[in-house]
This record gives C-alpha cells, sequence and structure tokens, in this order.
C-alpha cells in the first residue's frame, strides 16, 4: 500500500530530479482512479485522491443525483439523497468514502508504473528545456557515427546526440568518427527518446554565429551584419555595417593580417566570402553586393523593387557569376531583383521605350564602391592593403 516512505520519495525526488510534485500526483491519482474502476467492473463513478499531510489515499464513489434513476449503481433520486443530506439538489453528486479491499496492493503496482513513467517523460523534458537555450547557438560537437550521409553528433557537456542531414552538411565535406567539429543549431524538440537536435553547417545561421565568435565587434555590437546570402560550399555575401565613425566594419571582420576572415573561410572548409559595406542607398548596396564587378551605373525602379544594372562587356560574365551565383546571392542579399545589361546593348536599346521605368544614376567613378573584399584563402588575403580601408 502507499504509505509515508512513498510520499518521503516524492519528496526527495523533487528536491534532486527538479521534478513538479503536483504533476506526479495528478498523474498518479488518475491512474489509481483508472485502476480501481477496472477493478470494481467500473460499475459505479469512482475517485481516487492522495492525501499527502496523512501519507495515505482515500477512494470514494459518488452518485449523480438525477429526477428518475436509470443506473442505481451510478445515480440517486433526490428522495434518498434528501435523506442523507437536505440540502442536496438534482444534479449534485453524493460522495461517499469506499474500503475496497485487496486495492493496496493493486495501488503499489500502479504507483510503481506512473512513477517510472512519470520521471522518464520529465526527465526528458527538463533535458528539452535545457538544451532548448542551446537553439540558435554554435556548438562544438564529436562525431558519434555516420549513417547513410547523416551525421550524428554528441553534443558536449550533455548526454544528447545531434542529427545533421545531408541538406544541412557543407558540399564536399568528409567527416569521420570522433572529428570535433562545429555546428549551428538549428531546432530542438522533444521526442519519443528525448530532445531531437537538429544541427547545421550549411545554414546561414552557421555563417553568423561564426562571425559573432571571431570578430569582438560583431558580438559588442559595434558592428552589426545586415544580411547574409549564401550558395553553401561556394559562395556566402555578407552585408555589414557600423554608425560608429571610428570603427572600420570589413576591416573588423577581416582582422589583422587577415587572421579572421581566414579562421572563419577555414571553419567553412575553403569557402568563398564576399564581405559587402551596407549602405540605406539601395544604388550604392545593389552595386557594392555585385563586386567585384565594375559597375557603369544602376537603374532602380522603387515601387517593383526591381533594378537594372550596366556593366562594361568585359565585366558581364563577372557581375552574373557562373550560373549566375554573383547576381543572385546579391538580390538575396540586397533584396532586390537585379538585371545585369552590358553596356552595348543598352547603347542598342536607348532608342526604344522601355517597359519598366528607372531612375538612373551614373556610378563609375564613385569610389565609395570599393567598399567591398572578398575572400577565400590566404593567398587573397595577402594582396589586401587595410590602410586604404
Amino acid at each position: 500500500m502507499i504509505n509515508k516512505d512513498f510520499f518521503l520519495a516524492l519528496d526527495e525526488l523533487e528536491m534532486q530530479k527538479k521534478i513538479d510534485k503536483e504533476s506526479f500526483v495528478e498523474a498518479l491519482e488518475a491512474a489509481l482512479t483508472s485502476a480501481y474502476k477496472k477493478s470494481c467492473g467500473e460499475a459505479k463513478h469512482a475517485l481516487v485522491k492522495l492525501v499527502p499531510e496523512k501519507n495515505t489515499i482515500k477512494v470514494y464513489s459518488y452518485k449523480t443525483i438525477v429526477e428518475e434513476v436509470v443506473d442505481p449503481d451510478k445515480e440517486m433520486s433526490l428522495e434518498d439523497a434528501r435523506k442523507i443530506k437536505k440540502s442536496y439538489n438534482i444534479g449534485d453528486n453524493v460522495v461517499e468514502e469506499e474500503s475496497p479491499k485487496d486495492f493496496g496492493r493493486i495501488a503499489a503496482q500502479t504507483a510503481k508504473q506512473v512513477v517510472m513513467q512519470k520521471l522518464k517523460e520529465m526527465e526528458r523534458q527538463i533535458a528539452t528545456n535545457e538544451l532548448s537555450e542551446k537553439e540558435d547557438e554554435l556548438l562544438t560537437t564529436i562525431v558519434k557515427r555516420i549513417d547513410n550521409g547523416v551525421v550524428y553528433v554528441q553534443i558536449t557537456g550533455s548526454h544528447s546526440e545531434g542529427v545533421m542531414l545531408e541538406s544541412d552538411q557543407i558540399p564536399g565535406e568528409k567527416f569521420h568518427e570522433g572529428d570535433r567539429i562545429k555546428v549551428y543549431v538549428k531546432k530542438i524538440k522533444d521526442g519519443l527518446r528525448g530532445p531531437q537536435i537538429q544541427v547545421s553547417r550549411s545554414n546561414i545561421g552557421f555563417v553568423r554565429k561564426l562571425f559573432e565568435l571571431e570578430v569582438p565587434e560583431i558580438a559588442s555590437g559595434e558592428v552589426v551584419i545586415k544580411n547574409i546570402a549564401r550558395d553553401p560550399g561556394n559562395r556566402t555575401k555578407v552585408a555589414v555595417y557600423s554608425d560608429k565613425p571610428n570603427v572600420d566594419a570589413i576591416g573588423a571582420c577581416v582582422g589583422n593580417r587577415g587572421v579572421r576572415i581566414n579562421t572563419i573561410v577555414s571553419e567553412l572548409n575553403g569557402e568563398k566570402v564576399d564581405l559587402v559595406l551596407y549602405s540605406d542607398d539601395a544604388l550604392e548596396y545593389i552595386a557594392r553586393a555585385l563586386s567585384p564587378a565594375k559597375i557603369i551605373s544602376v537603374e532602380t525602379n522603387d515601387s517593383l523593387k526591381a533594378s537594372r544594372v550596366i556593366v562594361p562587356d568585359d565585366k558581364l560574365s563577372l557581375a552574373i557569376g557562373k550560373s549566375g551565383q554573383n547576381v543572385r546571392l546579391a538580390a538575396r542579399l540586397t533584396g532586390w531583383k537585379i538585371d545585369v545589361k552590358p553596356e552595348s546593348q543598352v547603347a542598342k536599346e536607348e532608342n526604344v521605350s522601355p517597359e519598366i521605368e528607372y531612375e538612373i544614376t551614373d556610378i563609375s567613378e564613385d569610389n565609395s564602391l570599393s567598399d567591398f573584399d572578398s575572400f577565400d584563402s590566404m593567398d587573397d588575403l595577402e594582396e589586401i592593403n587595410l590602410d586604404e580601408e
């Protein structure tokens, strides 16, 4: 039978495991009530209540007061009810305490099962809650196993396991059991066997967190990442900005002799990183986003949020990029539709009325558009004169 030792054990679990004792009691009462109903053939309404202050349980049966009795085991007439208590009315319940035989053994077995099940549920929920604080964070993990391209990692300082699907891996990366790798925590949810942790290295959040880790000015808020556009394994464009007059946003990301950006590029498995200085001026921002291509002019239509960029003929392929990669990432970064045209084609179309009206700005001599740097190796970094930023 449930006794004082049982309630003391609940108190100890509450302190050691940080469980909610009340939820334990509610779950146990529901289970005991169900067990009692089964033991008596569910012929009557019953309710089992735990009484912690007296270290015991109470079993009650009740009948509902009705005008005409159909089921004597569950109903009682108003006349009979008022023999017990004159204040009873139709719809009230007449409650009586029961003293069931052999229920102590059933109660003990049920209590054990409920406690074990509830304890597992609560421990799983506690683990999920603790790990949920790590969502949108960068973690160092150890590769536990690889199965059909899916990488399972051990979360450092936890018994939990993270899952990195093939779509969350940087193309071309190879992993082996025991490798220590950084991952970005995309999502954490409660599962049947504990927290399910989805991690990624291809998500733009991975790039953002790497910059926060390696660039103190970003971590402190002096430099802000305005946006990131990424083609994992190939190229990433990062728009940065600072409203501090003495802070060089791009220079801060590069670091002394390129140490910071080189660390990031290395972690990205050699993925090319373009640093773009953000501007509230859409014309400047679009032109910078398309660098390293030289831009002659940018034409914009604000209502359609569309732009046409004129480039020298010999810079067209550079502006568009391989398979359209450069212009596609620039469009994602700026949020503008970008149509790149060679200078010669535009000249031929000068006498043709355009389908879209653009505001045209000539930026071919605008030196501010040099606020861009692209990195994919230390060879690139050696060519940069940071004093010119």
